[in-house]
């Protein structure tokens, strides 16, 4: 006897607050990498996926490798605290991973930055905001 198949059922909707948790997160990768290309910077990815986790930006200027954590909050306090020990050694090894995969910038210096976006101003960037040997 032959089986019916099952109707599909439709994905679930992702939750309000994750939606807009999510936008809010693009929004501030976009402001922070427009501030970063004003000041001379080259971007080579954005919302790079790695086994460790995503590196927001990453990004280029004269001899220097940077890789930019993006956190945006409503302040700039908060969004510095949302900068953890737990995600600065992802980041650190997801770094590692690029130049792994990225022979050409496995000779350039590196650098781990971290962009601060608040609602109504210009992203706060902070330049070695902390390094790979803590």
């Amino acid at each position: 006897m032959a089986r019916r198949a099952e109707p599909a059922r439709p994905a679930a909707s992702p939750r309000r607050e994750r939606v807009a948790a999510f936008r809010l997160g693009l929004t501030a990768e976009s402001r922070a990498a427009l501030l970063l290309i004003a000041k001379g910077y080259r971007i080579a990815a954005r919302r790079w996926k790695t086994p460790f986790g995503e590196i927001d930006i990453v990004a280029r200027r004269r001899r220097t490798l940077i890789f930019v954590e993006v956190k945006a909050r409503d302040r700039d306090s908060d969004a510095a605290e949302a900068v953890t020990e737990r995600g600065k050694h992802r980041i650190i090894a997801a770094a590692e991973l690029w130049r792994a995969h990225k022979p050409e910038d496995a000779e350039r210096d590196i650098r781990f930055d971290v962009m601060l976006v608040t609602p109504g101003r210009i992203p706060r960037h902070i330049a070695n905001a902390f390094d790979a040997t803590r």
